[in-house]
């Protein structure tokens, strides 16, 4: 019993200590968030009638083909062609028209085109007062996984990238429909 009693205390002793003992350092990239808005001079359902269609880019600048032979139902996949002639492809997860809002994830990673890894993003268009307020989010990792990455491939410029092809968009629809006031 006497020699039961110390392996519970030694045991215990031993719990207590790891509890203490500091975390090991985190290591890899984080994932990355970044929610950029617009607010047009038309409504969301003619803001809706140019973008709601995700087997469609051509309202973007940087698209210079879409080919989308799925169509727009969930599970489909699109594959856009850059400027350049770098290709991404995207699959939609998300659909609803009601809300004018989807869903899509990239299938596969191409940083020379995007220098990030684990893409998704979400488009929507929403009522501001009759106006078109069009949000878009993306979530995703650097380009680099590892510790250490090249400048070209760390957290802030994964998200200056994918801020950027979002505000070319933006840019698209302002000239298109007038930015609100």
């Amino acid at each position: 019993m006497r020699n039961t009693l110390r392996a519970l205390v030694a045991g215990a002793a031993l719990f207590a200590a790891s509890l203490a003992a500091p975390p090991a350092d985190a290591h890899g990239p984080s994932r990355q968030k970044t929610t950029q808005e617009v607010t047009l001079n038309a409504t969301p359902d003619e803001v809706w009638a140019v973008i709601g269609d995700f087997a469609d880019m051509s309202w973007h600048p940087a698209i210079t083909a879409t080919e989308a032979p799925e169509g727009a139902e969930i599970g489909a996949v699109r594959v856009l062609t850059l400027q350049g002639g770098e290709q991404l492809s995207e699959e939609l997860t998300k659909f609803d028209a009601a809300k004018r809002s989807y869903s899509y994830r990239m299938t596969a990673d191409n940083i020379a085109a995007l220098p990030v890894s684990n893409y998704s993003s979400h488009l929507t268009v929403k009522d501001a007062g009759g106006k078109a307020l069009v949000e878009w989010r993306g979530a995703f990792y650097r380009g680099f996984p590892n510790n250490d990455p090249p400048p070209e491939l760390n957290d802030e410029a994964a998200i200056a990238a994918v801020n950027a092809v979002y505000q070319a968009g933006f840019a698209a629809l302002v000239e298109q429909f007038g930015a609100a006031e």
